[in-house]
């Protein structure tokens, strides 16, 4: 669709306007949308993701988070800190997963409640799937009862295991 202003450039930014019951949308690319000056520029500012990233990446009053101040965070492979890191939203290399392991851990857990990704699944090998998700999260169980020397939770969970296999074989 191209932009209802200039007629040559793709429109990119799509806004629906709706005052007293009266719709109006606007289709216009991203330069006569800048160049529009009013409620469709500040909208356009309003929600740019950078800094919504931003905002939520600098939280450092919020309670979990760790003292350590974010400005010393700093990548040892690419060199990266966690300020740069928060105003681009970028990472740098892969190894910033890491280094800045202790900042992300509170913002996924507040985001998304986990820190871990579950993903999709698809409806025909779901119950499959699930199963085996479900095996997994025991096994890692059974491992820790090991370890912390609860016998009487891992003889149970072992028993466990072994039914879902059967089932699965079956």
């Amino acid at each position: 669709m191209l932009c209802q202003k200039c007629h040559e450039r793709q429109a990119t930014v799509h806004l629906k306007k709706i005052i007293s019951g009266e719709e109006t949308e606007y289709h216009l690319c991203e330069q006569c949308a800048t160049e529009q000056g009013d409620f469709i520029a500040q909208a356009m500012q309003a929600f740019d993701f950078n800094h919504l990233l931003s905002g939520l990446l600098n939280m450092e009053a919020a309670p979990g988070y760790p003292a350590q101040a974010p400005a010393a965070l700093r990548c040892d492979v690419c060199g990266m800190t966690y300020q740069q890191f928060t105003q681009v939203g970028r990472f740098g290399c892969p190894h910033c997963y890491e280094s800045f392991a202790s900042r992300l851990d509170p913002l996924l857990r507040r985001i998304q409640s986990s820190t871990s990704h579950t993903g999709k699944v698809p409806r025909r090998a779901g119950e499959q799937v699930k199963r085996r998700r479900h095996l997994e999260q025991l096994r890692k169980q059974l491992n820790h009862a090991v370890a912390t020397e609860q016998y009487e939770e891992a003889a149970r969970l072992r028993d466990e295991i072994r039914q879902l296999e059967q089932m699965s074989e079956n």
